[in-house]
């Protein structure tokens, strides 16, 4: 993909959602536009704190400008050029839906939070040199993010008296199989649990931001093919986990609706 295309793509997507949502694009009262960060905590915080807001999130990422070659002194660098895709999603994210407008949310995002994962302050960062800027990657992010996992887990769902942890739904960022395999391993999850992570990075690769978008729409496509009973797989609860430089995680509980 050209990185002249990837703009393009971010309006293609804000569109689509727009389309999808039914209601006019003048009922948008906030834009929140991002490339390789968090999107979703941003627009919860403004749709909980402005009456009748409806923020448009668009989250577009163009890995192809990491591309630098090999390094003999960083070999970590093809690691994430093997992997990373550029990207482009978008969402619309209210507090609460008008009936009305026959509006039909997919998820509530009932609590988020940021953890900053100790000891891994160089486990991932970027690097301007002479050639470009480029990603640099430890080979022991996968086991921060494993290791640390859990506590994210009981920290989001203890409120509620959840400790099975294969009994809620899961949107996960896929770093790489390294990370899923970790957090499956760790949470002791069943296969299926990371089965839709697992096809958005066989099919898109690991678009940084716009990833845990393009999970959510595959897991609402998903449910309806398979005619679940609500859009979290079926289950009432779920985790959003998302990863990225400090390291930190970000946790948002999900709680699905009834399909209609």
């Amino acid at each position: 993909m050209l990185v002249s295309e990837v703009p393009k793509l971010g309006k293609e997507a804000a569109l689509k959602a727009i389309k999808d949502w039914g209601r006019p694009i003048s009922d948008i009262t906030h834009l929140v536009f991002a490339t390789s960060s968090g999107t979703l905590r941003l627009a919860k915080d403004l749709a909980e704190n402005n009456a009748g807001a409806r923020v448009l999130v668009v989250c577009v990422d163009s890995t192809a400008i990491c591309f630098t070659g090999p390094s003999e002194n960083h070999m970590d660098r093809l690691v994430g050029q093997a992997i990373f895709g550029d990207g482009a999603a978008a969402a619309i994210v209210g507090a609460v839906f008008n009936t009305t407008a026959d509006e039909r949310p997919l998820f509530r995002m009932v609590a988020a939070a940021q953890t900053t994962i100790p000891n891994s302050t160089d486990a991932l960062h970027g690097n301007l040199t002479e050639k470009g800027f480029a990603y640099s990657l430890s080979a022991k992010i996968p086991l921060h993010i494993g290791s640390n996992i859990e506590k994210c887990m009981e920290e989001a769902l203890a409120p509620l008296g959840i400790s099975d942890w294969n009994s809620v739904f899961y949107v996960v960022h896929p770093g790489g199989p390294a990370v899923l395999n970790q957090v499956e391993e760790n949470l002791g999850l069943e296969p299926e649990k990371l089965r839709v992570s697992r096809d958005v990075l066989r099919e898109y690769g690991n678009m940084w931001g716009p990833t845990v978008l393009f999970i959510l729409d595959e897991m609402r496509k998903k449910v309806i093919d398979q005619g679940m009973a609500t859009t979290g797989e079926g289950l009432e609860w779920g985790v959003l986990l998302a990863f990225g430089p400090g390291l930190t995680v970000e946790t948002i509980l999900l709680k699905s609706v009834a399909i209609y």
